[in-house]
């Protein structure tokens, strides 16, 4: 990741807040899609134990328009997926995503492409130990995990949202409409066919119940996971 990042914990765009989802349709070359997206709202049980958000970009994208967010991430895709297996888990689908941010040094919203990535297999200690190497390798200042724990577990920490009918510039505008938002969620990330991707702390959870709602999204047909997140550097 960059270093302008979410809720005043890191400094740099990177990806995320945000989080898993699906792509339906025909994939491009090199990605894994999975079809179909959740009709109604969701608690249950996750598509797979854990996922990494990542990206090979370290340069801080101001342009909505910058040529390189346009990039499909499809090498990079392959390499972590070969990382993921090399330490003894199981990578399952990646999907493409487009983030935005804010910067609260520059005082306006940054962008990045990036790649969510499904892991099966991995333990706390493990999912940790991959992401580690991967921001070293990519020269990141961080790496996003999300575990998927129960609501009730002592570990839960943070909640993973999904929500049909955004695209990157609605969520950009929802940003920086919203001074509370942008600073202790940071930003958010979108799949190309429009699904809005949420990772916040669960102390952040109604904050990010009405930034969904104000991007015009039926809280009853979002999907909300609990778990646990983690920036590795």
């Amino acid at each position: 990741m960059n270093d302008i990042i979410m809720r005043g914990r890191l400094s740099a765009a990177v990806l995320v807040t945000a989080l898993t989802l699906s792509l339906s349709g025909v994939a491009h070359a090199g990605e894994e899609v999975r079809e179909g997206a959740p009709a109604g709202p969701a608690h249950g049980a996750c598509p797979s134990e854990a996922e990494i958000f990542a990206t090979d970009n370290t340069a801080i994208i101001t342009d909505p328009d910058d040529p390189r967010l346009r990039t499909r991430l499809v090498r990079f895709g392959h390499e972590v997926r070969r990382i993921i297996r090399a330490h003894g888990a199981e990578p399952g689908a990646s999907t493409l995503l487009e983030g935005v941010f804010w910067s609260s040094d520059l005082q306006r919203a940054t962008y990045e492409r990036s790649r969510e990535f499904e892991v099966d297999r991995v333990g706390r200690d493990g999912l940790h130990h991959i992401a580690g190497v991967i921001a070293k390798r990519y020269r990141q200042e961080s790496v996003l995990t999300f575990r998927c724990l129960p609501r009730t577990s002592p570990e839960t920490d943070a909640v993973r949202i999904r929500a049909d009918g955004v695209s990157p510039t609605r969520l950009h505008d929802a940003l920086v409409a919203d001074p509370e938002a942008r600073e202790r969620l940071g930003g958010g990330s979108t799949t190309l066919d429009g699904q809005l991707v949420l990772v916040a702390p669960l102390a952040d959870l109604a904050l990010a119940r009405k930034f969904t709602q104000d991007l015009g999204v039926d809280w009853n047909t979002t999907e909300v996971r609990y778990g646990d997140e983690e920036f590795v550097s």
